[in-house]
């Protein structure tokens, strides 16, 4: 997407257009009767019409291939023929003065008054991605991973979100987050569907199709971004699903981070399919890295003046000595926050991930509920067959029978 351009200008693939007319259509129709059950299925099959036209130029857009999967499956729920009449949809009259400034949003478009009106205020959970990558799920299990490419962070009913992670230097298994992609889902009369991506050296303040809240329905603003730090910070907040997302660039990376209640958290249709949504089940055992041992070895190998099993050497930038000097300056408490600084700038020599552990905290204490948790001290990982250490020994411990080996063999 073109990110500098004035939201005058448009991108090739119209997905975004397709949507909205769809939406139009079916306005209002959300619980269908049998008797509804064909006008539906014609706005569906004209949803379908739009998509196919749009094909050529939308073939990498994560929003298209969402719309497309989407259709396939309301095809299934309503029943309907791929063959059959389309029509062109019909645009909603809004009322007069009713614009994206629109302020009185309904109260099913504020999720702590429309679910919990007669109950116990939601519990809040937290997801943050930094730095090379690490991992805070929604349970609180903290883990580094390679998970090179694109994958799921988020994936329920009301929102998409998926991260690319790129290789920070030629031929190093270091990675960190180059590209996310955030797709808010059509909801009720509150939002229209909206899609915000960001990349290296581009965090728009905007969505792709260059506005700032949920469009023309009634609770657009239940849907908003605010830019905190040009370049540097944005704010989504979807108060529709009482849901915060922090999204930084720290050097030329990005982070992310959210709130967001448990009753969203699980909001999925197929609990069986959502085995890579990482920040409810975390990375594959595979993906996952024991930065702790690396560590470990790390700082050993900075000590010791004799020859042995040995780690690539890290960049130059860092000893285990001044990466610890340095996380301390921002990271004073010695958790999992430090320990990932550390870890981060050995293996890239880029004082900028020092400064990523550093916000991702500051992104937890203001996001999450539960100031009790908000350092984690233990690793979370039950490590196996062919990892740094055998499964259930600890880093230090390790080290030290490393040590003694090769003072055996002197």
């Amino acid at each position: 997407p073109c990110f500098c351009c004035p939201p005058t200008v448009t991108s090739p693939c119209k997905i975004l257009k397709c949507n909205s007319e769809f939406w139009a259509a079916t306005s209002g129709s959300h619980h269908l009767g049998a008797e509804e059950a064909p006008e539906f299925c014609t706005a569906l099959r004209a949803y379908a019409h739009c998509t196919r036209r749009t094909a050529r130029t939308c073939r990498g857009d994560l929003a298209y291939h969402s719309a497309v999967h989407g259709i396939d499956d309301l095809m299934v729920q309503h029943n309907c023929s791929k063959d059959g009449p389309t029509s062109q949809p019909r645009l909603r009259t809004l009322p007069p003065g009713d614009s994206q400034e629109r302020s009185d949003s309904p109260e099913i478009c504020h999720y702590e008054k429309s679910f919990h009106k007669h109950s116990a205020a939601p519990n809040y959970t937290h997801c943050g991605l930094f730095g090379d990558p690490h991992l805070r799920t929604f349970t609180d299990t903290f883990q580094t991973c390679k998970v090179q490419g694109a994958w799921p962070l988020i994936d329920n009913n009301y929102l998409n979100v998926q991260v690319t992670n790129s290789p920070v230097l030629p031929g190093s298994s270091a990675t960190a987050t180059s590209k996310l992609t955030i797709i808010f889902k059509s909801f009720q009369e509150c939002v229209e569907q909206k899609v915000y991506q960001a990349e290296m050296d581009e965090l728009p303040a905007a969505f792709v199709d260059g506005s700032k809240n949920g469009g023309d329905k009634h609770g657009a603003n239940s849907l908003k971004i605010t830019e905190k730090v040009s370049g540097q910070h944005i704010e989504i907040q979807a108060k529709y699903i009482g849901t915060t997302i922090v999204v930084r660039q720290v050097g030329r990376y990005l982070t992310f981070a959210v709130r967001m209640p448990e009753e969203v958290v699980n909001a999925v249709e197929d609990r069986d399919s959502q085995g890579l949504y990482l920040c409810l089940r975390g990375c594959p055992a595979n993906q996952q890295i024991d930065f702790q041992a690396v560590r470990s070895a790390q700082a050993t190998e900075g000590r010791a003046r004799r020859k042995g099993p040995s780690l690539p050497a890290p960049p130059e930038a860092f000893t285990y000595e001044t990466a610890t000097a340095k996380c301390r300056e921002k990271l004073p408490v010695e958790d999992l926050y430090f320990q990932s600084c550390v870890f981060d700038l050995l293996t890239t020599g880029d004082v900028n991930f020092m400064l990523a552990a550093y916000y991702a905290f500051e992104d937890v204490k203001m996001l999450h509920s539960n100031k009790d948790k908000l350092h984690l001290y233990e690793r979370t990982r039950v490590l196996s067959p062919g990892n740094t250490a055998p499964t259930g020994t600890h880093p230090a411990l390790w080290v030290a029978l490393l040590c003694l080996c090769w003072l055996c063999l002197l």
